[in-house]
């Protein structure tokens, strides 16, 4: 897996125009996007219902953009093969999650897609550090998962920056993703703490330029 830029964007479907979403896809990736950021959301890990595998396989149809799967559900475990075979190439799940974490991964690889781990604000760097061997990225949550449009908790920045110090002992290609209020002004800060994937929604769905908006992440 390589991508051309350092800094990576991943923008998130989540703030997209769904009845026009192959359009505002297209979009994203003509505006030079990396990545393309699916919020999966069941209702009860976190409190709101997104998508599922029906939708993933249709984008799979309508791009070839990288899939960057954050699943918020309580049993990602289950619902792994399912996602893989809609076309997804990173599944990342919450460490808070009801699954077992290594079993989760285990059956990630086992389907030939990337795995990656996901925390909650709330939720200590040193949750994922036995781990970061085995996987292609964490995901930091800026703000609480569940609805877009939050702002940016600084808070966050120390766990970034835990997790990147960390990574660089045990897997130094360990990519950090941020999600959550991310506009220039945060993702330079993110970019500082070690992060290289910026995942940004409204402020790239909502922009009149949406190749300004994705440049001015990076």
């Amino acid at each position: 897996m390589e991508f051309k830029n350092k800094v990576k964007v991943s923008p998130s479907i989540l703030s997209a125009d769904y009845a026009a979403l192959k359009g505002d896809i297209e979009k994203v990736k003509l505006a030079g996007a990396d990545m393309l950021h699916v919020d999966v959301m069941d209702g009860h890990f976190v409190p709101n219902i997104s998508i599922g595998p029906p939708v993933v396989k249709s984008i799979r149809k309508a791009t070839d953009m990288f899939l960057d799967c954050h699943l918020m559900i309580s049993n990602p475990y289950d619902y792994i093969d399912s996602f893989a075979k809609s076309g997804a190439d990173l599944i990342a799940f919450h460490v808070e999650s009801n699954s077992n974490v290594e079993k989760t991964i285990e059956k990630i690889n086992s389907a030939g897609i990337l795995p990656a781990l996901v925390v909650k604000p709330k939720t200590p760097a040193e949750a994922v550090f036995p781990y970061l061997k085995d996987i292609a990225m964490v995901l930091v949550m800026t703000v609480e998962p569940g609805f877009g449009g939050q702002s940016f908790m600084a808070d966050m920045l120390p766990k970034i920056k835990a997790i990147r110090e960390e990574a660089n002992k045990v897997n130094p290609s360990l990519m950090i993703q941020v999600d959550g209020g991310i506009v220039p002004q945060t993702a330079k800060l993110c970019i500082e703490a070690g992060a290289d994937v910026l995942v940004s929604g409204s402020y790239i769905f909502g922009a009149e330029n949406t190749t300004e908006a994705v440049n001015s992440l990076r």
